[in-house]
């Protein structure tokens, strides 16, 4: 097969991004049965997610500068390949330690993620880059809900090795996808590891990038929140069914898919950072409404389940945006500033899925949801306004 020369399509980075997504949840409904098949713990097998989601943080904060270093088409094939070769491993294990193992190995995927963002940014300039982010974070919206329906039936069927081998199958395929697709889009590779060092300070120093950066972890923030609290919501306040309770949940991801509609239709002609604050208006308007009925006894489960469809349309217009402006602070380090956001945004995930999982209870359950909600959408409000206080101070032409 003759390597691409030309830059990818858009349904490529769309199919990288959503593996990406579907290696972290597709396998969920089988946690059980592979506690029970390997004789293990299923809190030792929960670690296929912890110590994945870990792995996957370092992972981005490595690919990233790799790409700078040596071009995204390298580090992108090469991260496939390991996943393919990974899911191999896992759906052959016999034992925990080996299962999981090449469940770490399986990280290597998340350059789908990483580098689709890089390559997009190195195709366009930031508002065009934001439109397409939004088409892109759409595959994100999607394989949250398919991935666990679809990984539930197969384990049905066929036993839960099934999943991962196909996810054999669609990194094999989708390595093959971005060997014809991807031609290299880094026209600005570092000459070496000593001058990227030397041009890291910008990015670091630059009061932009720390700006979108937590804007864009907050975001995410709030919605592990309601994942991780919405489950006993339902239990303990609505007595809902899992089939329900999947359904309310799939709420929120609709709202995100929306927002990143209109944020591909509009952003091309809007600042980045007025899109970005209209998200976070959003996302902090809706849980303020909902806590504040639950507060005078009117909240039931549209209140609740309504407030989420705020947060998940707010991260729709703040996503893309904010990680177009991430990458627009320094260019040419668009792989590493979008390995390190990303990182954040996966570290602050855990630390409020913690947080919520401890401040949650059956009896506050509505109300600490809803407040771990609110609070992350004011602390994202506040970190777009701080973006939009230093455009005012020190304007940045090319930045949107």
């Amino acid at each position: 097969m003759r390597p691409a020369q030309t830059p990818p399509h858009l349904l490529t980075l769309i199919l990288a991004t959503g593996l990406s997504v579907l290696s972290l949840n597709m396998f969920l409904p089988s946690l059980a049965r592979i506690a029970g098949d390997l004789q293990a713990d299923y809190g030792l097998v929960n670690l296929s997610i912890a110590g994945y989601l870990a792995v996957s943080a370092v992972l981005q904060i490595v690919m990233g500068p790799l790409s700078d270093r040596f071009g995204r088409r390298p580090v992108l094939l090469i991260g496939m390949a390991i996943f393919a070769l990974a899911s191999v491993g896992c759906a052959l294990a016999e034992n925990i330690w080996v299962f999981l193992g090449f469940r770490m190995l399986q990280g290597a995927v998340v350059a789908g993620q990483v580098l689709s963002r890089a390559v997009i940014r190195d195709l366009y300039p930031p508002n065009e880059a934001a439109s397409q982010l939004g088409y892109v974070s759409m595959a994100m919206a999607l394989a949250p809900m398919l991935g666990p329906m679809l990984g539930g039936a197969l384990d049905m069927a066929f036993g839960w090795r099934s999943a991962f081998v196909l996810y054999v199958l669609m990194g094999a395929v989708l390595f093959a996808v971005l060997w014809l697709d991807l031609g290299e889009t880094n026209r600005s590779k570092s000459a070496n590891f000593g001058q990227q060092m030397r041009d890291y300070p910008h990015l670091f120093r630059s009061r932009r990038f720390w700006g979108y950066s937590l804007c864009a972890a907050f975001s995410v923030g709030g919605f592990f929140s309601f994942i991780t609290g919405a489950p006993l919501v339902a239990a303990a306040w609505f007595d809902l069914s899992p089939a329900m309770l999947g359904l309310g949940i799939g709420i929120i991801t609709g709202g995100f898919m929306v927002g990143n509609f209109v944020t591909g239709r509009i952003a091309p002609h809007t600042k980045l950072v007025t899109m970005v604050i209209a998200g976070r208006v959003s996302a902090s308007v809706g849980p303020l409404a909902g806590l504040a009925l639950f507060l005078a006894g009117q909240g039931n489960l549209w209140v609740f389940f309504g407030a989420a469809i705020f947060v998940g349309f707010g991260n729709g217009l703040t996503l893309a945006n904010a990680n177009a402006g991430v990458m627009s602070v320094r260019p040419q380090l668009a792989g590493s500033a979008s390995g390190l956001s990303g990182a954040m945004t996966v570290a602050l995930g855990a630390v409020l899925t913690s947080a919520t999982g401890a401040v949650v209870s059956a009896q506050n359950a509505p109300f600490a949801v809803l407040g771990m909600m609110l609070g992350t959408g004011v602390l994202g409000l506040a970190s777009a306004l701080y973006v939009r206080w230093v455009d005012l101070r020190d304007p940045l032409p090319d930045a949107g």
